[in-house]
Formats: structure tokens, sequence, C-alpha cells
């Protein structure tokens, strides 16, 4: 399945730094597309340094959050994208967060989206990164909803009638976590348990990861704790999917 780019994109990040390792090329792709992080709250000052804060030269959770809150803003004024940095917590900072109430969060960004794409993460491995994608789901799934209830209200011959949906959302592979074995399989297996058929979907960006290449050597409080292979990772083709209510099984 082939896709054309076509009006507003924003892209929904667990982390500050998921969007540009995931989707940098999309991003470069399109000027001014929007990047909602919605991990990036600040925790308060005197907070200790997890240890991966700690191994990454940070002396506090805080000190941690607004460095990579720079690295994120240098990365994406490189591509000519807008951050919108949500204050949820990532979850090293020890505050949990419900699928809910992210999705009660990135509905009023979302709000005044009314075409394009919205690109959300597959959720894979990383419990955060499975926590933001059931917060799209229910996005999506609710929009979906509402547009069918609208739909069945009116004739189709009506000169009123609503159009359909012009927001279509998309799932990308999570850099670095889609590289575990089975873990891809493993979520693309939940979605047809829950009704959801995934179908590969091709985005024209290739030729804007060479611009992607330098927005991601921004992160570099991130890239010193990678390895080879995930360091690969980063700059490997970016894939897309489309997650759609599953047909009827033919006999």
């Amino acid at each position: 399945m082939v896709t054309d780019i076509a009006g507003p994109v924003t892209v929904i990040a667990p982390h500050l730094d998921d969007a540009v390792f995931s989707c940098g090329g999309l991003i470069a792709a399109v000027r001014g597309t929007r990047v909602v992080t919605v991990l990036a709250g600040v925790p308060p000052a005197g907070m200790a340094a997890p240890d991966w804060d700690r191994n990454a030269g940070f002396d506090s959770a805080e000190q941690a959050v607004l460095a990579r809150r720079r690295e994120d803003s240098r990365a994406l004024g490189m591509l000519d994208a807008h951050p919108v940095w949500l204050e949820f917590w990532d979850g090293q900072y020890g505050r949990r967060h419900t699928p809910r109430e992210l999705a009660d969060g990135l509905e009023r960004v979302l709000l005044a989206q009314t075409e394009g794409l919205v690109v959300a993460p597959l959720g894979l491995f990383h419990t955060d990164h499975v926590l933001v994608h059931d917060a799209c789901r229910l996005l999506m799934q609710a929009a979906q909803t509402r547009a069918g209830a609208w739909s069945a209200l009116l004739e189709p011959s009506s000169p009123h009638a609503a159009p359909n949906p012009q927001v279509q959302w998309l799932y990308y592979e999570d850099a670095i976590h889609r590289r575990r074995p089975g873990v891809l399989q493993e979520r693309l297996a939940e979605c047809l348990r829950a009704g959801l058929q995934a179908t590969p979907v091709n985005l024209p960006v290739g030729q804007y990861l060479a611009q992607k290449s330098y927005a991601i050597n921004a992160y570099q409080s991130q890239l010193q704790m990678f390895g080879e292979a995930q360091l690969c990772d980063l700059c490997a083709p970016e894939r897309y999917w489309s997650l759609s209510a599953a047909g009827p099984t033919q006999g």
C-alpha cells in the first residue's frame, strides 16, 4: 500500500527522541510537522537521577529532561518541525499514567486537526511505548466510532452529509525496539486478536534519510548509551502500518 503525504502531519512520540529516531525521514519530508512528545514532563528539582539518566551523565531527573528537551528542540529545528511537549512523566520517574489519562491529554492537542496524517508508535517492547500506543488506539477507535455514528444519521444523498474522515492514522515501528526478536510479530498478532488488520504502508520518505541522520546527532545524551546494532537501526528504512477493522474471515 502506497500513501501520498497530503495535509498536515502530527507525529506522536513516547519520549524526547523517539519521533526523530523512528520517523525523521517523514518529519523532514513535511515542513511544519508537529511532533507531540507525550512523556516529556519535567520532574521536580531534587529528584535523584535514576540509573539510565545517571549513566548518561546527569545528576538529577530534572537536569536530564531539560537537557533532552534542548536536544529535541535542536533536532526538530533542523527538520523544520514544531515540538509539543506534554507534561506526563517518563515511566522511570515513578509516576504511573493510564492510557485513558494520556488519551485525554492527546485529544486536546489533536482536536483542531481535521485532515492529514496522525502517526503513532506501534508500541514495541518498552512499557512507555506500549502505554502511548494504547492511548493512541483509544483515540483512533473513538474517532472511527464517531464518524460511523454520524454517517448513519444522514441519508447518503443529503447535501449536508459529512465528508469521509480526513485524518488518517498510521503507526510506525519503534526504532531500536523493533530489532528485538518477535516483538513486531507479537504486536501485529495482538492487533488481529483485537479485530484490527495491519497493512504495511510505503511513505515516500527515503530521500530524506540523510537529513534525518544529521538531526539524530542532536540526541547525544541518548546516543552514547546505544550499542552498534541500535545505532545502525536508527538509519535503517522507516516502516509504517495502517490498522483497520478486520474483514470477515474467508471460508
